[in-house]
């Protein structure tokens, strides 16, 4: 090999700390060592580790001293990476999830009439209501009374992709351009 560094294991850009250098990076501020000396050791950013000693800093003693534990800032990474994320809309507008499952059995309306019908005569707003891609969505995953066999017209369609594919050349030109002599033998 030519080169010292192109043996070492690399840090993938992006990747959040693990625990492992959690403990590293408390082991090093320990030491003494200072934020660019960690973040090369471990291979990403200085900034990286000055936003996780800030993460992970506790007070002890009632505030007159604070140090940096890794399974404190851990647990805070963990607890953020909960909250991070789009929520499902499922939970916070049941009442519509009731309505369109009332509506569905008991009066036969499709889920499209279901959500439009909420909307025109303004039973619901729009800001209550979900889309109906999302009732599908909902009713394929399993989420509302309503199954796919009680949809009549969803077991009917052909969700399949048909492609028509011309018949290819292979190898050459094709026996329609062979020339009349040859027929002739």
């Amino acid at each position: 090999m030519d080169s010292l560094y192109s043996a070492m294991n690399q840090r993938i850009k992006g990747k959040h700390l693990s625990f492992e250098e959690r403990v590293i990076i408390q082991t090093r501020i320990k030491d003494g060592f200072s934020l660019r000396a960690i973040a090369r050791e471990l291979g990403c950013s200085p900034s990286t580790i000055s936003y996780e000693v800030k993460r992970g800093t506790v007070s002890l003693y009632h505030g007159k001293q604070r140090r940096y534990k890794a399974d404190h800032g851990q647990s805070v990474y963990q607890a953020n990476r909960y909250h991070c994320g789009r929520k499902s809309d499922f939970l916070k507008k049941s009442d519509f999830i009731e309505y369109v499952n009332k509506h569905f059995s008991e009066d036969d309306w499709s889920l499209d009439v279901c959500a439009n019908r909420s909307l025109a005569i303004g039973e619901f707003s729009s800001n209550q209501t979900v889309c109906t891609r999302t009732l599908y969505n909902y009713v394929d995953q399993g989420l509302m009374d309503i199954r796919n066999y009680d949809l009549p017209e969803k077991l009917k369609r052909n969700t399949k992709i048909h492609r028509i594919r011309k018949n290819k050349r292979k190898l050459g030109r094709s026996i329609e351009e062979r020339p009349q002599e040859i027929n002739d033998r």
